[in-house]
């Protein structure tokens, strides 16, 4: 009996309907609009106008793109504007990108993280899916992937860890220390496209 058991689970574990689309919550969604919720890599900065993530985002989709970045923001400056700029405006799923700011000013790790937890779960209480983006936190180790993962896991929502990965450290796809230039963002585009479309195609 227990060999059968492992043998169905692995089955399952294997077949497309045990797949991360099972767990993701609000996949059903009925909202209208994609919500870009983030800081300075979500508004655009160091990107000419139309070439920030989210209108490259927008010429990929059948879905209209909203852009909700504001550059400077934590996650508790997020907080204080998610009703006005993302519950109020019909999300369908909502791209998060936050966490960078938090760390350039010491936020403790803890609040940061209890913070994100508390935005996916307003989101997801309004009915729409959301997608997590991570920003590598430290120049050794990631001070934020495993709580963000938690979370991803915790709130059934989607995770892309370290989107800047081999962008941060090329100074060809970089405008200044931090921000990507329009090739660096076209890379993020991409990944975000890549996981936005599993979802919703």
């Amino acid at each position: 009996m227990k060999k059968i058991l492992i043998l169905l689970w692995i089955v399952c574990f294997l077949s497309s309907g045990c797949s991360q689309e099972k767990s993701i919550k609000n996949l059903g969604s009925a909202g209208k609009n994609i919500i870009c919720f983030g800081n300075s890599l979500t508004s655009g900065v160091g990107a000419q106008a139309g070439d920030d993530y989210p209108s490259l985002l927008a010429k990929q989709i059948d879905f209209p793109v909203i852009n909700a970045g504001r550059a400077g923001d934590t996650t508790k400056d997020a907080l204080t504007r998610i009703d006005r700029d993302v519950l109020n405006r019909d999300p369908k799923l909502v791209i998060v990108e936050f966490g960078g700011n938090d760390f350039l000013h010491s936020i403790p790790t803890e609040q940061t993280l209890n913070n994100l937890d508390l935005i996916v779960g307003k989101i997801q209480n309004a009915g729409a899916i959301v997608v997590l983006v991570e920003v590598k936190a430290g120049l050794i180790g990631d001070k934020y992937l495993a709580g963000f993962k938690k979370i991803a896991k915790q709130r059934g929502a989607v995770l892309i860890p370290d989107i800047l990965k081999d962008i941060s450290d090329n100074p060809d796809l970089k405008s200044d220390h931090i921000h990507p230039n329009e090739e660096g963002y076209k890379i993020m585009t991409s990944r975000i496209l890549k996981t936005v479309k599993q979802i919703l195609y």
